[in-house]
């Protein structure tokens, strides 16, 4: 008796110093591989609804009626490919994996691209710098990514007067940018949703 009474001991405290360990260990939450938040998804939602309510402003594309204009897209990104769902077959092939680390190093350099065109653009009446720069810059520190270096130059510029050609290539600029943005939210929500690691 005595035998097991000395076995019996360190085995319960052992029990007993490692079970609240093993209870707050098994408390914690499991982290996703990826920085997809509610407010990444709600980031992403606000700069897609200011960009539409932007392209609605008659008074920053004086002179065009920007809804008969055609679209300006980034081409030297591959984020509609690169982000497609796995098993899509939205582009006519079969995407077999997703890769998310690829999807959001393209979303980046959409952002940073559409970022440093806009920041560029006359907005005497800071009509872009009120709500679409604003709204990209949330979703850009949503992800931790930099802004573009070299815009503290352009946002001098903003304050002038746009030419007709100016307004036009904004209108076309910023059309595509309204498509991407779509295709942005579909990735985002994609990749919050947890379905690509599936």
């Amino acid at each position: 008796m005595p035998l097991i009474k000395l076995y019996f001991s360190p085995a319960l405290l052992l029990l007993v110093l490692f079970c609240p360990l093993w209870q707050v260990s098994q408390s914690l939450p499991v982290l996703s591989n990826g920085p997809m938040t509610d407010s990444c998804v709600s980031s992403a939602r606000t700069l897609l609804l200011n960009i539409t309510d932007t392209l609605a402003q008659n008074n920053l594309f004086s002179g065009i009626d920007c809804t008969k204009q055609s679209v300006e897209l980034n081409m030297e990104t591959n984020t509609a490919s690169v982000c497609a769902p796995k098993e899509s077959r939205c582009s006519g092939t079969l995407t077999s994996e997703f890769n998310q680390d690829s999807c959001l190093t393209n979303i980046g350099e959409d952002l940073r691209h559409y970022y440093k065109f806009l920041a560029a653009q006359p907005d005497p009446q800071r009509v872009l710098a009120q709500s679409v720069l604003l709204s990209l810059k949330e979703l850009m520190n949503c992800f931790a990514w930099s802004l573009p270096s070299d815009v503290a130059s352009d946002l001098a510029a903003a304050g002038r007067p746009s030419s007709f050609e100016e307004r036009l290539t904004l209108c076309k600029v910023l059309k595509g940018f309204q498509v991407r943005t779509i295709t942005i939210n579909r990735a985002i929500a994609y990749m919050h949703s947890g379905e690509h690691t599936k």
